[in-house]
């Protein structure tokens, strides 16, 4: 509206044909409201009425729908359709759906309002900013045509009896319809905005942003787990193979070979190449380790409880894999990475003689704690590394609490909102879940 070709662009004639436009959807609303209103509460006295108060109370979801296409004539910005899909095919679950939602009833008083005061605000709108100076300007009209030359009423209030007072009610007609021009402008500009408002809140529009944000970091973190594993199979398939042909090779130099210099050369090489595929093997375990690829979380957690310095007692209710069925890869690698870490920081920081994993699944639940008897002390934000993962476990939409009073125990506990994949078995069955080192 602040252009100055505004008048000259089709907007004044959109804004008035969206005003205009509610005047009879708004008296076609208010008639079927007042009609079921009236008929089912008579008829509700013999149970017959009931279903038209239930059509009623409906009756706002394709007034709802009507407005976001009319207020496309004024505002480009497509209005979201605020309902989620029935769980199921059917009328009944429709139903039992829309009547659960928050935006029904937002959308009925929505319907309640156009009928009974926006409409005729709407035709007020219309009245005075396109009728009125229309009528204006066809003063020297009426009079030629009605008033025989001689007389013409403009706006059935002034009597016009002359054709310079005609061709100045006409002219005067031209300034104020370039005026209502912009009012009508506003007016529609701010009915909408009002439309808006009442059928799409902002807290619905933040609502679906979070909910997009939070499938993008789930996309990103599913991404993520996919290109490790791609990486971990690049290096076990290849870099790996490489080095242990090396090693064959150098160790069958080394028994061809006779005493001296060379052979001093080549024991030395062989060992170089054999800590350095050691020192692969533990690259790859930590990038994405085998047995969760192929036998589950429970086999996994076991695998690193075996392999952790301090005795480290595993017990797993519930924890699928392998032919019990699997969680998701994100699920599994961050739990997976979680037990790791905190293994890790109980060897490197607890001086814990032993520690504790245990893990259950159940009510959608994955819940993992690991607990140390140490001294204690333990801070997340101090270098533990555990930041990180609190953050890919809250992509997760789970929480991840750490107690660690001076003196002890520490515990860490993880917990994931998942559901087991009854049909992502990947490998034979796992290793049993439950040990005692």
């Amino acid at each position: 509206m602040a252009r100055p070709r505004f008048l000259l662009s089709p907007w004044p004639w959109r804004s008035a044909a969206y005003l205009l436009s509610g005047v009879p959807a708004g008296i076609a609303v208010l008639v079927v409201t007042v009609a079921l209103a009236v008929a089912g509460g008579v008829l509700s006295l013999v149970l017959v009425g009931l279903p038209l108060l239930a059509l009623l109370a409906l009756g706002g979801i394709p007034v709802a729908g009507l407005e976001r296409r009319r207020t496309r004539l004024v505002d480009p910005r497509p209005l979201p359709d605020p309902h989620r899909g029935p769980p199921a095919p059917g009328l009944w679950p429709w139903a039992r759906t829309r009547f659960r939602e928050r935006a029904t009833w937002r959308e009925l008083g929505h319907a309640l309002l156009f009928a009974l005061v926006l409409w005729p605000l709407d035709l007020v709108a219309v009245g005075l900013g396109l009728l009125l100076p229309l009528d204006l300007i066809a003063t020297p009209l009426l009079m030629a045509t009605v008033g025989d030359g001689r007389e013409a009423k403009a706006v059935k209030l002034w009597t016009v009896t002359s054709w310079p007072a005609a061709w100045a009610f006409a002219v005067l007609g031209v300034v104020f319809l370039a005026g209502c021009g912009y009012a009508l402008g506003a007016v529609a500009g701010a009915r909408a905005e009002l439309t808006r408002i009442l059928l799409a809140p902002r807290d619905h529009v933040l609502g679906q942003r979070v909910t997009e944000l939070t499938r993008s970091r789930m996309r990103l973190v599913d991404a993520f787990e996919a290109e490790r594993r791609r990486i971990e199979r690049d290096l076990h398939d290849g870099a790996q193979q490489r080095l242990v042909a090396l090693t064959m090779v150098l160790g069958l130099a080394r028994l061809d070979a006779p005493p001296g210099p060379l052979a001093d050369r080549l024991r030395t090489a062989h060992e170089e190449a054999g800590e350095v595929l050691a020192e692969l093997r533990e690259l790859i375990r930590g990038i994405h380790p085998t047995v969760l690829t192929d036998y589950g979380l429970a086999a996994a957690i076991t695998d690193a409880a075996d392999r952790s310095v301090v005795p480290v007692d595993v017990a797993l209710d519930g924890v699928a894999g392998g032919s019990a069925g699997r969680f998701s890869d994100a699920v599994e690698a961050t739990a997976y990475f979680v037990v790791c870490e905190a293994l890790a920081n109980v060897a490197r920081h607890s001086g814990a003689a032993r520690a504790t994993v245990t893990g259950r699944y159940g009510d959608g639940r994955l819940v993992l704690a690991v607990e140390d008897d140490g001294r204690g002390g333990a801070r997340a934000a101090g270098g533990s590394g555990l930041t990180g993962l609190a953050d890919r476990v809250s992509v997760l939409d789970g929480r991840l609490s750490l107690s660690s009073p001076v003196g002890g125990p520490t515990v860490l506990r993880v917990e994931i909102p998942c559901d087991i994949r009854a049909d992502s078995v990947r490998g034979s069955a796992p290793k049993p879940p439950t040990r005692r080192v």
